[in-house]
């Protein structure tokens, strides 16, 4: 990844939560309760949130898998993983570790992980990355485990949906506009019993899938 994407995403991180809660209206966390709700997640389990960001998700798996359990969020941007570190030691949460590294080389053995999330981000990675962020989180889940995506429906105001596309146009994937046309599918060649949920309040969805 390069530096100059990296040095976004440090400056992002100053300003993410405001942006996240603007199109979500998730103040509370509701919804990232609701992704962590349907990840399958028990006792004792590995959980790894993938472009974990400012670590807004990995407190509501931590709930799911207990103090014997584990919580890996993991981010490639130093930026973001401060913000995320801060929350984590505000909170006093000692079951989450924070990691940075790249999705499409993640740093575990072979199904080691129980499930896999990835919050407001899938959709920032170009096509190749994301192809093999896919593959890796296949390979180091372990078979009968989710992952669950959530993401913005694209908005139906304008103004809001200018906010969406100038933050996939910053990201450098416009291209993503074609996986929104198709995402189910590219979900099921990838995954099996594939669901996507839209979530209360019409702006956020969830789409989840089993690794075969």
């Amino acid at each position: 990844m390069s530096s100059l994407r990296q040095s976004y995403y440090n400056l992002f991180s100053k300003v993410y939560d405001r942006i996240i809660e603007l199109h979500s209206r998730d103040v509370q966390g509701r919804l990232r309760r609701a992704l962590a709700d349907r990840t399958g997640l028990k006792t004792g389990d590995v959980a790894l949130d993938l472009c974990t960001g400012t670590g807004s998700v990995p407190p509501f798996l931590a709930e799911k898998v207990g103090s014997s359990g584990l919580v890996v969020g993991l981010d490639f941007s130093s930026g973001m993983l401060q913000k995320a570190a801060a929350k984590i030691r505000k909170r006093g949460i000692k079951n989450i570790v924070l990691i940075q590294a790249e999705v499409q080389h993640l740093p575990f053995k072979d199904k080691t992980v129980s499930a896999v999330t990835c919050s407001h981000a899938f959709y920032e990675l170009k096509g190749e990355v994301r192809e093999k962020t896919v593959m890796e989180i296949k390979r180091v889940c372990r078979t009968g485990g989710r992952f669950c995506m959530m993401e913005h429906e694209v908005p139906k105001k304008k103004f809001i949906k200018v906010l969406f596309y100038i933050r996939m146009l910053v990201a450098g994937n416009l291209g993503s506009k074609a996986l929104l046309r198709q995402e189910e599918s590219f979900f099921r060649g990838h995954f099996s019993e594939v669901k996507k949920e839209i979530l209360p309040g019409g702006n956020t969805k969830v789409i989840s899938g089993v690794i075969r």
